[in-house]
This record gives structure tokens, C-alpha cells and sequence, in this order.
């Protein structure tokens, strides 16, 4: 389902970027294949650096279908930036991605919390991010967060997933299967 960033996903990628519902959402956009190229690279090598995470989404048949990010990593705390191409919309990709790119960031990768702005106008994006049980609004528990994702004016809400959260939701579904199993 997710894999490191690869150079020979670039065209793919670079083509589902390109479709006027996604790349307006995009943070790193690219007018180009050859830019995309650019891009994916300094991406690649940000996250030898340590400045991000960087996942390729792949549908059932391992075809990169889009890219979950972890952006502006401080402190253990990022934030995250996800894109779907156009033709996996609702088909509950973008949930399942980001399942599995929690679970590497809290239990493999030590980051304590996950950060998401969302411009009040993306309709899709509130939706989807309202769908995660463990998400909490983050406005006025991260003011100095909030303040920083609003200099220019105010139009994002602000939302976080922290570590706690996270595994008491993880552990809970755990201990749900267990007890169904048994029955």
C-alpha cells in the first residue's frame, strides 16, 4: 500500500498531480515532468536529511495512485499532506494510506504528533479528515501552531493526531478483535 519514494514513479504521479481536482491541493506542485523529476529528488533527499517523510501510495495492483507526506518535521511533530489521483476518488484509499502511514510514523519513526491544516473551503479534505476517529480539532489546543498555519490571514482549521490518541485507538481496535475472536 505505501512505499519510500522512487524516481521511476515519476510520470505516473507527475500525470495524476496534473488533473485540475488534485492540483490545486498539492504542496509541491510541478508544471512539468521533468520539474516533478526535480521535485521527487529533493524530496528523496529531504528525507535522507531527516526534514520529512515521504510515501508513495500504490493501489491493489502496486500502481502509485498518489503521495502521503509528513512535512515540516520539528520536534517530533509534522505536518502531514496527502494527494489522491483524480480516478481513486471514494475508494477509500486515502483512509487505508493513511492507516498504514500512522502505524510507521507512531511505532517505527517516533514522531509524537501529526498535524493537519485544512483550508476551511476544501470541503473533501474536512470530510476525510473528520472520518479518522483519533483526530482531535486543534485550534485552541496548539494555538502557537494555529497562529503560525494562519500569518497571512486566517483559513485554515487546524487539526492533530497525537501519539496518545493514536494508540489508545489502536490498542481499543486491538482489544475489540481479540474479544471477538474468542466469542
Amino acid at each position: 500500500m505505501l512505499k519510500k519514494r522512487d524516481l521511476h514513479d515519476a510520470p505516473v504521479l507527475f500525470d495524476l498531480m496534473s488533473h485540475p481536482d488534485v492540483f490545486p491541493y498539492v504542496r509541491h506542485k510541478a508544471a512539468s515532468s521533468d520539474e516533478f523529476y526535480f521535485l521527487t529528488k529533493q524530496t528523496i533527499e529531504a528525507e535522507d536529511r531527516g526534514e520529512l517523510i515521504s510515501r508513495t501510495i500504490l493501489d491493489e495492483w502496486e500502481q502509485p495512485i498518489g503521495t502521503i507526506n509528513l512535512f515540516d518535521i520539528s520536534e517530533n511533530k509534522g505536518f502531514l499532506a496527502t494527494w489522491i489521483g483524480q480516478p481513486y476518488f471514494g475508494k477509500g484509499y486515502n483512509q487505508t494510506a493513511k492507516e498504514a502511514f500512522f502505524k510507521e510514523l507512531f511505532f517505527q519513526l517516533g514522531i509524537e504528533a501529526i498535524f493537519m491544516k485544512i483550508r476551511r473551503t476544501n470541503l473533501r479534505s474536512m470530510k476525510a479528515a473528520l472520518k479518522i476517529p483519533y483526530i482531535g480539532e486543534a485550534n485552541e489546543t496548539f494555538p502557537d501552531v494555529y497562529e503560525w498555519i494562519n500569518q497571512q490571514s486566517d483559513v485554515y482549521d487546524l487539526f492533530a493526531i497525537t501519539k496518545e490518541q493514536y494508540l489508545f485507538h489502536y490498542y481499543g481496535e486491538q482489544t475489540e478483535s481479540e474479544e471477538a475472536l474468542e466469542a
